[in-house]
């Protein structure tokens, strides 16, 4: 919480896919709690790779051009996926 209140910006990369996605610190919180960027590193995993081995995530403030280039990726809605399991007897 921290860090939104700092203005800071979240950056979250695959060293793998090498693909870069920025969160509101805000965002991240609804989903992952009230923790530090290390243990959102721990517990995010890429979209495209599915690898959580190879993720980095820091926590920045965007200055001059890169400020205004930034494209976050917003919270929309949260589904939680309710699932079926069967056991035969």
């Amino acid at each position: 919480m921290h860090a939104h209140d700092a203005g800071q910006i979240a950056r979250i990369r695959c060293g793998h896919c090498n693909i870069k996605r920025f969160y509101k610190p805000r965002e991240l919180r609804e989903i992952i709690g009230n923790v530090s960027i290390d243990d959102v590193r721990a517990r995010v995993r890429c979209e495209k790779c599915g690898s959580k081995e190879s993720i980095n995530a820091e926590l920045f403030h965007a200055v001059g051009q890169e400020a205004v280039t930034i494209r976050f990726r917003r919270l929309v809605e949260i589904r939680w996926v309710k699932r079926v399991i069967w056991r035969d007897e």
